[in-house]
């Protein structure tokens, strides 16, 4: 049996490759997640899917760059099913598969966060450098989050669309600074403000929030990787790519990159891969 798992920070999409069935836990960035909290993420899978013959998991997931973390994701994961044939890679090489498949172009992943890279040859050939939602992130669900929150609290933000944000989130400052500050998952909280935009988009503002996080991206993460691979064929994961596609489209015509395909999840790419490939 061989399960995949696609997983951000704010969701895991498991599956079944054979079946196709799946079930969706919270997300298990092992930057946010405890032991505990992804052990018990494992166990509602374990419910699931109750047989697990020759069972090998292949586990996609955001925060899995690192070396540490990854060797962390595989002992949990070992624990959890039982198995040592455990693999742990980046959300972003999913990303790759379930959308180039065999052959070469760059990839976005726009969600809670983001990353981006060139794909080749089956691997990750050269990346963006992955800073995360304080330094990095740009183009993401909290990176908008983050603006939108900034104008408002600064009074930036035209009075028309602040009241209506204000109605949306009707809380004080106070409470903004400790949902930043003092609470876990600063990350989720950021992006969970994203929606407001995507609901606004026929504002000029909104609509403007998004390009210029965007352009970030473009400038943080794109520019430098077209420059160097000379590709500009670019395929974006994520929900929230898949929210802003009206922006995305166009913001792509003006940079003259070629946008293949907008997939808000990768899951399905990702089997198909699986059972064409292992």
């Amino acid at each position: 049996m061989i399960l995949i798992a696609d997983s951000g920070s704010t969701k895991t999409t498991w599956m079944d490759v054979a079946s196709g069935n799946k079930i969706v836990t919270e997300g298990l960035n092992p930057y946010f997640t405890t032991d505990e909290a992804f052990l018990a993420a494992c166990a509602e899978v374990g419910d699931r899917f109750s047989i697990f013959t020759q069972l090998s998991v292949y586990f996609y997931g955001a925060g899995c760059g690192s070396k540490s973390q990854c060797q962390r994701v595989a002992r949990l994961l070992s624990q959890a099913f039982v198995t040592d044939n455990v693999f742990v890679e980046t959300d972003l090489l999913a990303a790759c598969r379930a959308t180039w498949g065999i052959q070469s172009g760059l990839v976005g992943v726009l969600g809670t966060g983001s990353s981006t890279c060139y794909y080749d040859n089956g691997q990750v050939a050269a990346q963006a450098p992955s800073l995360g939602y304080i330094l990095g992130d740009h183009g993401s669900a909290n990176h908008v989050g983050r603006i939108l929150l900034t104008d408002y609290l600064a009074g930036d933000m035209p009075k028309e669309i602040s009241a209506m944000f204000h109605d949306t989130y009707p809380m004080e400052k106070d409470e903004w600074i400790e949902s930043i500050y003092r609470r876990p998952n600063a990350n989720r909280f950021l992006a969970s403000l994203a929606p407001f935009a995507v609901s606004h988009l026929k504002e000029d503002y909104c609509r403007d929030v998004v390009y210029h996080a965007l352009d970030n991206w473009y400038g943080y993460q794109i520019s430098s990787l077209i420059r160097d691979t000379h590709c500009s064929r670019l395929c974006v994961v994520g929900g929230f790519a898949e929210a802003i596609r009206p922006v995305l489209s166009v913001f792509c015509s003006d940079k003259s990159v070629a946008l293949s395909t907008v997939v808000a999840d990768p899951i399905e790419g990702l089997r198909q891969y699986h059972i064409k490939n292992f």
